[in-house]
């Protein structure tokens, strides 16, 4: 049994495929955090923006085999889209919790490159075609290498010197983004600096939020 929080199309608005088209499928669930509010301050990550609780947003459901979600993420893509790959999106919460070969072989049999984001504390199953790998707080990571490594900045208990030398193809830096915004306003410069200081790292901005789309 598979419960989905939410599935949608839409364009990737953070990382290496900024703006590619993809199917995002959202996990319910999480190993780091409830999603209670009453719980965020003794979580290992407390600063997450997305409601994960639950399988009641936008085609959310529980889903009895990897056959019928496949079908019914499948059924989210275009069918105008030839020419192009069809892409999907597995994230959370976190989504090893529920990701797993048969789900990966559904999509992938239906002509679709796999992606996952992570916050790489599970191991990852095989034959996943992106791995995008963001740490959490003091979470010990048990996946050290990928192709990409998006860490949000600044956090205390994660610096990016703690993991500038693992096995990815790409380091990302991404500004914290929290409610009020107006905490906020050192996050970008910041983490601008950082980037020009250490040209290791690449910046991230969830271009989503700026434009105004899922």
């Amino acid at each position: 049994m598979y419960h989905v929080k939410e599935a949608f199309y839409t364009l990737q608005g953070e990382g290496a495929q900024t703006g590619r088209a993809s199917v995002f499928c959202r996990f319910s669930g999480c190993n780091l955090w409830s999603g209670r509010e009453s719980d965020r301050t003794k979580s290992l990550c407390r600063f997450c923006d997305t409601d994960f609780v639950g399988t009641d947003g936008q085609n959310g459901g529980r889903f009895a085999n990897a056959e019928s979600l496949a079908d019914h993420l499948h059924a989210l893509w275009p069918t105008r889209a030839m020419r192009s790959s069809p892409y999907v999106v597995f994230t959370g919460g976190e989504p090893l919790l529920q990701l797993d070969d048969a789900l990966i072989t559904a999509m992938q049999a239906r002509g679709f490159e796999v992606a996952v984001e992570t916050n790489g504390t599970l191991p990852v199953p095989p034959g996943i075609d992106w791995l995008c790998v963001s740490p959490k707080g003091k979470s010990p990571l048990v996946i050290e290498s990928g192709d990409e490594l998006k860490l949000v900045y600044p956090q205390v208990d994660a610096p990016p010197e703690r993991f500038d030398t693992l096995r990815f193809t790409y380091f990302f830096l991404q500004p914290m983004d929290t409610s009020p915004r107006e905490q906020n306003s050192h996050t970008v410069p910041d983490t601008v600096a950082y980037c020009l200081r250490y040209p290791q790292w690449r910046l991230s901005l969830q271009t989503h939020k700026i434009i105004g789309i899922d």
